[in-house]
């Protein structure tokens, strides 16, 4: 029997009366990707309050790379609660955060001497990793990219790129913000073609630094190693050297956001690595706490002790029991097998998506690294224009029938895979069974969308 068990029609009479209440309960702008209510969990699966059981393609928006109660996290948080729930780092310190701090600062990318500082979320870490900055380089400006996703506060909101539903109707925000294209291939800004762009659009800040805002105004550029709600885009392999190249130049820091990307998820413990680079700080989250909130900035010594005592901090940020957990995650990936475990899934996805993309015409492109994997859907391939309302359907032909997805990118075209890198083989193709049927449903009612090899 496989995992996925449905006992009702989804979403079944519990979780229909769940939303009821949340409706009037909860203010509408706190969405939710499905209609289901989760009961537990354990590994790469959910049961929900109908005892219907799913795979779990979504991990939490990526927090879940160890696994849903991941056997050594549950024990080290047991055995932290037998001490003490809060204490305030900033009023009565304890070892543990001291302890992830160190390992933090050994495994991030550099050989130089870090230091690290733990808070709750990656928007509160990115916030924190600007202060940082504009403290050290005594600059304001912060050059960022377009498709984007740095957090839903008001800096992060400046920083983030997608519009609708992030920023509108919350401006103004925070100034001396400035936007450059990504690496984006498959939607160049400036319609080149790799390799013979010679990675213009990496080399284009230096232009930015002419006609748009002074290299000696600019404390940092930030971006993600991989965008994530930007659609899973993976840059040519020399984009990154080429701008902190031009950042270092001009006495610029740079900030990898690796928030969504780290800890393993794509067959690397951080993207970074991917691209042969040493980010300046490096933010993050999300699997960092291993279902717990905790995020954390490790940057340079020298960097990360720019602002004064007490400059930095909060009342839970760096909380124990995170800690604990986040210890026991690199337990973890120093153990078992999880980095050779991500770019298993990512090749087990990269078969199928390949076979997906010459059977659907839907399919624009499929792409990523390691396990961060995605396939853009489109109208048509001639074109590119994007497809959100057959991404919409395909998503709800999933959690249907027993698979949890959630989508990415500017336009909403964007399937993202952030499964639990403990997902069984047996999972993994059973999920990816409910993905091709969702793509197959779709196409079908779309003749156009489907190539003439099926025929």
């Amino acid at each position: 029997m496989g995992t996925i068990q449905l006992q009702t029609k989804i979403p079944g009479p519990k979780s229909r009366a769940l939303t009821a209440r949340r409706e009037a309960a909860v203010p509408r702008g706190l969405s939710h990707a499905t209609p289901v209510y989760i009961a537990r969990a354990q590994d790469a699966w959910l049961e929900d309050v109908d005892g219907n059981r799913f795979i779990d393609f979504a991990g939490g928006i990526g927090s879940l790379n160890s696994g849903h109660r991941n056997g050594r996290v549950i024990s080290e948080l047991e055995s932290q609660l037998d001490n003490f729930l809060h204490a305030c780092a900033s009023v009565t310190p304890y070892e543990s955060y001291i302890q992830l701090a160190e390992r933090l600062n050994q495994i991030t990318p550099g050989k130089f001497p870090k230091k690290t500082l733990l808070v709750n979320t990656g928007a509160e870490a990115v916030e924190n990793a600007i202060k940082i900055a504009r403290a050290h380089t005594g600059r304001a400006g912060v050059v960022a990219f377009e498709d984007a996703f740095h957090g839903r506060t008001m800096m992060t909101l400046a920083l983030t790129s997608k519009t609708h539903p992030y920023k509108a109707g919350f401006a103004p925000f925070p100034s001396d913000v400035y936007r450059i294209p990504y690496g984006y291939c498959y939607r160049c800004s400036y319609s080149l073609t790799y390799p013979s762009c010679n990675v213009y659009c990496a080399r284009h800040l230096e232009d930015t630094f002419k006609r748009v805002v002074a290299a000696e105004d600019v404390a940092a550029v930030i971006g993600e190693p991989i965008l994530g709600e930007g659609g899973f885009v993976n840059p040519p392999p020399e984009f990154f050297r080429i701008l902190m190249d031009i950042c270092h130049k001009h006495g610029v820091l740079f900030i990898a956001d690796e928030v969504q990307s780290g800890f393993g998820r794509t067959g690397k413990m951080f993207a970074s690595e991917h691209y042969g680079i040493e980010p300046d700080i490096v933010v993050t989250a999300k699997s960092l706490g291993g279902g717990l909130p905790l995020a954390a900035v490790t940057g340079r010594a020298e960097v990360m002790d720019a602002p004064g005592v007490g400059g930095l901090g909060g009342t839970f940020a760096g909380n124990p029991l995170s800690c604990a957990a986040a210890n026991a995650v690199l337990d973890e990936f120093e153990k078992s097998d999880l980095l050779s475990r991500a770019n298993s899934i990512g090749q087990r996805f990269e078969k199928r998506a390949r076979e997906w993309k010459e059977r659907f015409e839907l399919i624009g492109d499929a792409r990523g690294l390691g396990a961060m994997r995605a396939i853009e859907l489109v109208k048509s391939r001639d074109t590119r224009e994007p497809a959100p309302d057959e991404t919409k359907k395909i998503t709800q032909y999933c959690y249907e029938h027993g698979l949890i997805t959630i989508t990415a990118g500017s336009y909403g075209n964007v399937i993202r895979i952030l499964v639990p890198l403990v997902v069984t083989d047996q999972q993994m193709d059973e999920g990816l069974d409910v993905l091709e049927a969702a793509l197959a449903s779709v196409c079908e009612k779309r003749p156009s969308l489907v190539e003439a090899v099926t025929k």
